[in-house]
């Protein structure tokens, strides 16, 4: 039975049994306590929490998930793969032990004809809470499983609840036996390799606090509703009913292993080793695919991180395997075939996917090319001086500098029999993080702990939102907070945060600044700094009381400053505009995948490869203001999700969006994007559109900048104005401005040649002289010179040049360049004068201690530095000595 059967079979039966079929969320669920859905519950939090009011009774979903705690046990055990798939049933105080087993009965050992899954009962098993006796009598009276085949377990094992306090349960964990050829008899007590998981029950019945452990913690009461959550693993029972041994092996993912034996050449089964790296591949490349379906862009952090990692990984898998030739290409189509049964939409964005992954791969061929470079010398480094392993700041250097992520220096320095000192480069990252993390905590005030707004929300209720049709509110203050805890008040010059009853302020959301404006009230004033939504439903604004003081139920007004407001709007609906312009120019790839604006300025972020021509921008510039000129109508409406992708609007991939959604509509379809921003009556009230730059930011994605409104229009008034300071200077015309500066850029050059040629020349005039002039020290020619002005590479270039030219005998040349205070050293040596026991590192240590500095190198050649140019006669004194006492 194909996997896309059985997630359709589970749907169906559970459709048929009432429950609403509810759609898997993103992958990236707004969820500041996870990277990415990790379990199908999540979606259903706020419910169980008592956060929210579920729309229904019960429900039914097949939810995307990925777990990353074990990507270095993936392909190694059966049991670890990245991206995996959820099935669940769920009931918000409607049907309790009985409906939850009897549902499940039905369906796993339902007949196939009919639409279960057709299990053989009498290989069902299945364990339940010590002392639940209930589900005990339960399982015997519905299913009729003997004593024998109902397993007790400890609240390690059958108790769950999410780790912190909130509600929790008892469950009940359905097993099936695979047969004796999968380990020893005795039932999942004794071995759970043959007998298999695949369904757990979860009977949430009591709230609990005090949380220590998975099997500490203290019961509070009996919750208000007995919920139901279960979670059924469809990838095992894919392989249960395929006959297959492993997840990897399954129809949605073993095609992939398939064709990357293929290309490589080797064959799945025969190598312990290759299998591994074949069940890398496989289960990478179908997990890389669905993040990207949901927006996760490659990166250096979080959720980015993750991605680069697995595709990386996928990629030096099939490089293991002997494949050098570009992978992902040959690859991620496979994948795609076998998933879009499920997610038919993972084919309509397969053309921004493969972008993002090819891109992807080829950042990465690039950097193993170097980092491989730099790994092995630092490796050949490590193995010269005996020493355990890499370092944590070569592995840090590695990282931050070449792009090589650690997990491949740990993997890479392992294949040689060396340690990578984790700890050191852990410590380093830290300090990267928190200087970060500091940048960021400048930038935003809001305090990271929300019980504070949760209490406000509670007590209050949501904050009455009205950015979108008002400047001014008449307010009261609902709440005062600092450092995320309640206070009565917030004095004159200090900053706080206020929770209000209504707002007109915008806030930051959706690549849109906060607005700006003042709070005054009866005897005080304060500044708006920031404005943020830090739990749903509650907007937060941070102040800096001006005058006055602020107390608790005072009554204010709020004033969003109208300049303000005005540049965001123009800004943000001009970055919709811009974004419908790419698309124009470059095709309908060039999607947004980020953005910023604030008054006047906008950025955004699309997928693309390779920086766009000065022809490209003008273009986009064009088609921009074309759609500015045509005064197009900008209108918003509230639909559905499913409705508004039917209508053809664009969601920000990476976005969790709600029930209902809001559409703004620039032109009609022309521009019709998902937006919570605020924007303009018409397009020509933008005022204008001037682009200002392209620049990457990261493999497969580009930045575009502009400025909108009075701001636009200022940036072109600069450039007009240095364009008259250079026809001034230059006493041309503007058309002519262009041409007079080649003209004057190829004479500077022509002359910079020239002066290098007498350089050169003059150089060599004093290069013949000091050779003619050479000193003989015991047998060996030594020259020793002071070349005021000269640095960097001259001081190099003329000392070899010495040594060049002094043939025949052993040579010792010393030049020391110096400009103002600081001396430059080069010393260089023939083989002559290494066989007398001369060493140019040596020398230059000798020069250091005499000019304040140090250098280094090797038996031919070092260089140095200095800060006490008094003591260059000193060091060539020394140098002499250090020949002459050679043997």
């Amino acid at each position: 039975m194909q996997t896309a059967e059985i997630r359709r079979r589970f749907l169906a039966h559970f459709e048929a049994a009432g429950h609403t079929v509810v759609p898997s969320a993103p992958l990236l669920l707004d969820d500041p306590n996870l990277l990415f859905v990790n379990a199908g519950m999540v979606p259903f939090k706020p419910y169980f929490l008592g956060q929210e009011t579920p729309p229904f009774h019960t429900a039914t979903s097949v939810q995307k998930c990925v777990r990353t705690l074990d990507i270095e046990e993936v392909g190694k055990t059966t049991r670890h793969g990245t991206f995996f798939q959820m099935n669940g049933n769920f009931s918000f105080g409607d049907y309790f032990k009985e409906g939850a087993i009897s549902h499940a009965w039905r369906l796993i050992t339902g007949n196939d004809a009919d639409g279960g899954l057709g299990l053989d009962a009498d290989t069902v098993w299945v364990t339940v809470l010590e002392g639940d006796d209930e589900s005990r009598a339960l399982w015997k009276t519905i299913a009729g499983l003997p004593d024998e085949r109902i397993q007790t377990r400890d609240k390690n094992d059958n108790y769950w609840h999410m780790g912190v306090e909130g509600p929790g349960g008892p469950c009940s964990e359905i097993y099936i036996d695979r047969g004796p050829e999968h380990g020893q008899d005795g039932g999942p007590v004794v071995d759970e390799d043959r007998f298999l998981e695949i369904w757990n029950l979860v009977f949430m019945q009591e709230e609990i606090t005090n949380v220590q452990s998975k099997d500490t913690f203290d019961v509070v009461k009996p919750l208000p509703k007995q919920n139901i959550d279960t979670g059924m693993g469809l990838e095992r029972v894919a392989y249960l009913l395929q006959g297959k041994q492993n997840m990897y092996e399954i129809d949605e993912v073993f095609p992939v292993i398939e064709r990357a034996a293929e290309l490589s050449g080797r064959r799945y089964g025969a190598d312990h080793t290759d299998d591994v790296r074949f069940r890398v591949v496989a289960d990478h490349v179908r997990s890389g695919l669905m993040l990207m379906g949901d927006g996760v862009k490659p990166g250096n952090e979080a959720r980015g991180y993750v991605l680069r990692r697995l595709l990386r990984r996928a990629v030096r898998s099939m490089r293991l395997l002997g494949y050098e030739d570009p992978a992902l290409p040959a690859l991620l189509p496979v994948s795609l075939e076998r998933m879009k049964a499920s997610y038919p939409e993972l084919e309509a964005d397969f053309p921004r996917i493969e972008q993002v992954a090819y891109a992807e791969e080829e950042a990465f061929r690039q950097t193993l090319g170097k980092g491989t470079q730099i790994f092995d010398m630092a490796v050949s480094d490590v193995k010269d001086k005996g020493g355990p392993g890499l370092s944590g700041e070569a592995a840090f250097t590695l990282h931050d500098t070449y792009g090589f992520p650690i997990d491949l220096t740990l993997e890479m320095a392992a294949e040689q029999g060396l340690e990578v000192d984790a700890d050191g480069f852990r410590s380093l990252m830290a300090e990267q993080r928190a200087r970060a993390k500091a940048d960021a905590k400048s930038k935003k005030g809001l305090h990271a702990d929300t019980s504070g707004y949760r209490q406000a929300l509670d007590t209050f209720g949501p904050t009455d939102w009205q950015a979108y049709s008002a400047l001014s509110t008449e307010s009261k203050v609902q709440a005062l907070l600092s450092e995320g805890l309640s206070v009565p008040a917030i004095a004159s010059g200090s900053v706080g945060e206020v929770v209000l009853d209504r707002t007109p302020f915008y806030a930051e959301s959706g690549g849109q600044n906060a607005d700006a404006g003042t709070l005054t009230w009866d005897g005080g004033r304060a500044e708006v700094l920031d404005v943020q939504r830090p739990i749903k439903g509650l907007v937060v604004h941070q102040v800096r009381v001006l005058d006055g003081e602020l107390t608790l139920d005072t009554t204010l007004s709020a004033d969003v400053d109208h300049e303000w407001r005005l540049g965001a709007r123009q800004a943000h609906s001009g970055t919709h505009v811009v974004h419908a312009a790419l698309r124009e120019v470059l095709g309908p790839t060039a999607l947004q995948a980020g953005s910023y604006n604030r008054p006047g300025y906008l950025r955004l972020d699309f997928g693309w490869n390779g920086g766009l021509s000065a022809e490209q921008l003008h273009d986009v510039e064009h088609v921009s203001n074309r759609a500015l000129r045509e005064d197009l109508a900008v209108s918003a409406q509230y639909m559905t999700l499913p409705e508004a992708r039917e209508w053809g609007a664009l969601a920000l991939f990476g976005e969790t969006y709600g029930e209902q959604v809001r559409v703004v509509e620039i032109g009609g379809p022309w521009s019709r994007e998902l937006c919570g921003g605020t924007h303009v009556e018409r397009s020509s009230q933008i005022g204008t559109v001037v682009v200002t730059s392209d620049s990457s930011v990261g493999a497969g994605n580009r930045r575009i900048e502009a400025l909108t409104g009075i701001e636009g229009f200022q940036y072109l008034a600069k450039e007009r104005d240095l364009v008259l300071q250079l026809t001034d200077l230059l006493k041309a015309q503007p058309g002519d401005v262009p041409a007079r500066v080649q003209d004057l850029l190829g004479r500077l050059k022509a002359t910079e040649k020239e002066v290098e040629r007498l350089k050169a020349a003059q150089q060599g005039d004093v290069a013949g002289e000091l050779v003619k002039n050479a000193a003989d020290v015991n047998g060996i020619a030594l020259v020793t010179h002071r070349a005021e002005g000269l640095g960097g590479g001259d001081v190099r270039s003329l000392a070899l040049d010495l040594r060049g030219r002094l043939q025949g005998r052993p040579a010792v040349v010393v030049v020391v360049g110096t400009a103002g205070d600081k001396a430059g050293v080069v010393v260089a040596l023939d083989q002559g004068a290494q066989d007398r026991g001369l060493s140019a590192n040596a020398l230059v240590g000798v020069i250091g201690e005499h000019v304040g500095g140090r250098g280094g190198g090797k038996a031919d050649v070092a260089q140095g530095g200095g800060t006490d140019v008094s003591g260059i006669d000193a060091a060539f004194a020394a140098v002499e000595h250090a020949v002459r006492s050679a043997g």
